[in-house]
């Protein structure tokens, strides 16, 4: 009779290869191992065996595209926008903590809490947008990889299959350890960007000056500055980020027990994607400053030649080399997300712990959208810059959505009990997403009205502005008038590390307020109309016309 009252509830796992042992690249830690880490030696061997999703999704982060928007930032205007990777800092975390939550505490994929909680639409809508976007960057990661051989005089035909053929061999060894270790590899070789910082060796002081006072570049094209500063938030929080850590965090099998290590990982994981972004600025700005190159970028592969001509010989290969790495890391982690949405939705295996032949689907979807994006860069006369544009234009379109779905997941106590957010949290989150609607409006109209000017993207800011502040006093005012009945049966805080979500099918309907319905209807219509637009203006400019 004991056996049946201590036994652990059922959880809502929906692979049963991602309940087990911890086995990070670092460390294992026994399924049931909840005793207390006491002195500073347990505690940093249980840090070192769950350190592995955070630093993977955010030098992830720091991919192909990241270097292209980043070395742009420096070569066309110096240091001056360094403030914004500040700025990105709280809504990095924020962000990531929250899919850390909803992944360690439901045990449940992203989307697939998506298509449960808000029905078959938005579910479908999730994977399709997630699939196509992560198809595309998954080709500007080959580009850059491409640009990074073809400076090394490496045939970027055999190159560029090589690295997809490794980057799908990493992840088919049927061992979750070995593809994290692969990775941490990968991680380390992001810290070729230090010696090359050393090299170049930038002014400190403007560096931080510039880093800590915002400022805007003196007599350069506002708009094109704008439109920079929202592809650098565009490429530092990016959809896929949000669906990738939240599986792996499932598919690596923490529990909330190991929570605050995992934030610390994270944590870990900011850090060096802010220091990398900030180093690259500073070396490319260093490095062209008050040469003829400056202010007319072309690409990365121009800034690793530049290097080599003004540095040395050394600086451009290990340029060249970070950028192969970054995008390496990249494709791994796109793809990855791709195949466990996929599996999440489908009722699939997907799990790293499974064999190929013990899960087929989930491999085969891997493999095929690296080897299908791989090739797009090899065909002769792709068009790969505007693949290039319509990423960073679709992301920002997306990026507002999937920030809200988290945020509402978030306040769900049907899959977060005592872990929902707090006010704190959804006032801060809720004005991000305000932050991001304005500027996917403004990356949205520069697309489709590629001459638009620093008035008009001024007003669009303006106009954005005062109706966040609107909708937001409108929400406080509803909220005093028609107070939120708690619900009695909220589940103990103190209880956090042994609460999990329960199995799906046990779930009670979600209670969408009016305020949400009508805000996502708003949403869907924002979207489906603003997709495309952009869409139609990418085939336009694919066209010539």
């Amino acid at each position: 009779m004991s056996d049946a009252h201590t036994a652990p509830p059922p959880l809502a796992a929906l692979d049963s290869a991602h309940v087990g042992d911890i086995k990070g690249a670092f460390g294992t830690i026994r399924v049931g191992d909840d005793a207390p880490r006491a002195g500073l030696k347990a505690r940093l061997t249980t840090l070192l065996a769950i350190v592995g999703p955070g630093l993977i999704v955010m030098v992830g982060d720091n991919d192909a595209g990241a270097f292209g928007t980043y070395t742009e930032a420096g070569q066309n205007y110096g240091t001056s926008l360094l403030w914004v990777l500040l700025l990105l800092v709280p809504v990095l975390y924020v962000n990531q903590e929250m899919v850390l939550r909803l992944g360690v505490v439901s045990g449940v994929g992203h989307a697939r809490l998506i298509l449960e909680r808000f029905g078959k639409f938005w579910g479908a809508f999730s994977v399709i947008d997630l699939f196509i976007l992560n198809a595309l960057t998954i080709v500007t990661e080959f580009i850059g990889i491409s640009l990074g051989l073809d400076y090394l005089g490496i045939p970027k035909i055999p190159g560029v299959l090589l690295s997809a053929a490794v980057i799908v061999g990493a992840a088919s060894t049927g061992s979750f350890k070995r593809f994290e270790q692969v990775c941490m590899t990968l991680v380390v070789g992001s810290l070729l960007l230090v010696p090359i910082f050393v090299m170049v060796h930038p002014d400190l002081r403007q560096v931080a000056r510039d880093f800590l006072i915002p400022g805007m570049p003196a007599g350069a094209d506002a708009s094109q500055v704008v439109m920079l500063i929202i592809g650098i938030v565009g490429t530092t929080v990016a959809p896929w980020q949000l669906f990738f850590q939240q599986s792996y965090i499932i598919d690596k099998r923490i529990t909330p027990r190991f929570m605050n290590y995992e934030k610390v990982d994270l944590w870990l994981g900011i850090v060096i994607v802010i220091v990398g972004a900030a180093a690259i600025i500073a070396f490319t700005a260093a490095t062209f400053a008050g040469r003829s190159e400056f202010g007319n970028f072309t690409d990365a592969g121009g800034v690793a030649m530049g290097l080599e001509k003004y540095v040395g010989k050394a600086a451009g290969v290990l340029f060249a080399l970070a950028l192969i790495d970054a995008s390496i890391i990249g494709a791994a982690a796109v793809g990855l997300a791709t195949s466990y949405a996929l599996g999440d939705v489908l009722g699939l295996k997907h799990s790293l712990h499974r064999k190929v032949s013990d899960a087929k689907a989930f491999y085969a979807v891997f493999a095929g959208i690296l080897l299908v994006s791989a090739v797009i860069v090899l065909i002769p006369g792709s068009p790969l810059g505007l693949l290039t544009v319509g990423v960073q234009v679709l992301a920002g379109v997306l990026l507002p959505s999937a920030t809200v779905f988290l945020l509402l997941l978030c306040n769900d106590r049907q899959v977060l009990g005592p872990w929902t957010n707090g006010t704190a949290m959804n006032v801060f989150t809720s004005a991000v997403i305000a932050v991001l609607v304005i500027l996917s409006l403004v990356l949205t109209a520069g697309v489709l009205f590629p001459d638009i000017n620093s008035v008009a993207i001024v007003a669009i800011l303006i106009g954005g502005g005062m109706a966040s502040v609107a909708v937001g006093l409108g929400l406080l005012a509803y909220r005093r008038f028609h107070p939120t009945v708690l619900d009695v049966k909220e589940v103990d805080r103190s209880q956090r590390a042994s609460w999990r979500m329960p199995p799906l099918a046990l779930l009670a309907a979600p209670k969408l307020s009016t305020g949400s319905r009508i805000g996502l209807s708003v949403l869907r219509t924002y979207l489906l109309i603003a997709m495309i637009l952009v869409i139609v203006r990418v085939v336009q400019l694919a066209l010539g016309h």
